[in-house]
């Protein structure tokens, strides 16, 4: 099955004792924040297994294509006034036993199955040239070959007036459908771009900007096979996922990547062993850091901390020595430009460091 991460990237050192189910339903979404007063979805022990549907809030894109009865209901149940103030249909949250603020959630996420063969990305509003081209909002709706693991464009609109609600629902039957993308593949990498834990704050957090909880980092590797670090703000965690999407690029450019519903097998674990320096996401070949903020520069910067508080903190180098390293080794990216705060990481191979080896 396409989309499981590779034998002997799953880690075997915490056995699961149970397996929970958390679909996807009017009464176990919140849509566009994060709250810690929310009532928990789901409560599980560190190491239980949860297969957990996340919907994209773009399923209205092509309707006929990305929405099913119960996608339908979560679209036509919530009002669009409790849709804010961010936009991303968020599953959860989920409570786990014994969490408290400092300590870590590590998520490993196993398994990410596509719920349907289809997804949208817009040319929106918020993109990085959206001036550039003339205030105009474009959509293109992608298939998906499960078999070759590749999207292709199925065809694409322009989108008249503005992309402002969320769970926006189009009319494109009676639209003017243009082809796209002739003869090209892209290669299909599902993965959350929304993920975290709730902030220590009073009231709602919007989901459209990144932070020390996680939130919308939109980095293409957080799929099957890779590991994140939540640090923990409140009891219970509450970690909630969300915005999945079948692929994107460092950037983001236009606004989105190709939106569409995921099936997501993961398990949670409680670490108590140490502090993560923000975000922190392994897969079987990186450690990646995150920076986040709305000037670049200070993202960017943040990142570097951050790096140097992984190699200095928890592998053991000196800040001398890390500072020279991150300059030979590591490798700096523009993970997205558009969610409000501008998202920098940073990456360095794992087995560079010999204790780190297998």
């Amino acid at each position: 099955m396409p989309f499981i991460c590779e034998p002997g990237q799953t880690r075997p050192d915490v056995l699961p004792t149970a397996l929970h189910t958390l679909n996807a339903t009017p009464a176990t979404v919140h849509w566009g924040y994060f709250d810690p007063s929310i009532k928990p979805a789901l409560r599980i022990k560190s190491g239980d297994l949860v297969s957990a549907e996340a919907i994209t809030h773009h399923a209205g894109d092509a309707p006929e294509l990305m929405m099913d009865e119960a996608v339908t209901r979560i679209f036509t149940e919530i009002p669009e006034a409790d849709r804010n103030p961010g936009v991303h249909i968020m599953t959860g949250p989920i409570y786990v036993e014994d969490a408290k603020p400092g300590d870590v959630l590590e998520v490993r996420y196993l398994r990410m199955v596509p719920r349907n063969n289809y997804g949208s990305n817009l040319a929106a509003n918020w993109g990085y040239l959206y001036k550039e081209f003339g205030e105009k909002e474009r959509v293109t709706i992608y298939e998906l070959d499960q078999n070759t693991n590749t999207a292709s464009a199925l065809y694409a609109y322009d989108f008249e007036g503005k992309y402002l609600i969320p769970g926006t629902i189009t009319r494109c039957p009676e639209c003017d459908r243009q082809p796209a993308l002739n003869g090209v593949r892209v290669a299909a990498r599902p993965h959350l771009g929304t993920a975290g834990v709730a902030p220590a704050v009073d009231g709602r957090v919007s989901t459209i900007p990144p932070g020390a909880h996680g939130g919308n980092i939109d980095n293409w590797r957080i799929g099957a096979g890779a590991t994140m670090y939540y640090p923990v703000q409140v009891e219970g965690g509450l970690f909630s996922i969300g915005d999945p999407h079948v692929s994107q690029g460092d950037g983001e450019i236009s606004g989105t990547a190709i939106e569409s519903s995921l099936n997501v097998l993961m398990q949670i674990v409680l670490r108590k062993d140490f502090i993560a320096p923000g975000p922190l996401l392994e897969t079987p070949k990186w450690w990646i850091v995150h920076g986040f903020h709305e000037d670049l520069n200070v993202a960017m910067k943040d990142a570097s901390l951050n790096m140097l508080t992984l190699l200095s903190d928890h592998v053991g180098l000196s800040r001398n020595d890390a500072y020279s390293l991150m300059s030979v080794a590591s490798d700096f990216g523009v993970t997205q430009v558009v969610d409000g705060k501008q998202g920098c990481h940073v990456r360095i191979p794992r087995d560079i460091f010999p204790q780190m080896k297998g």
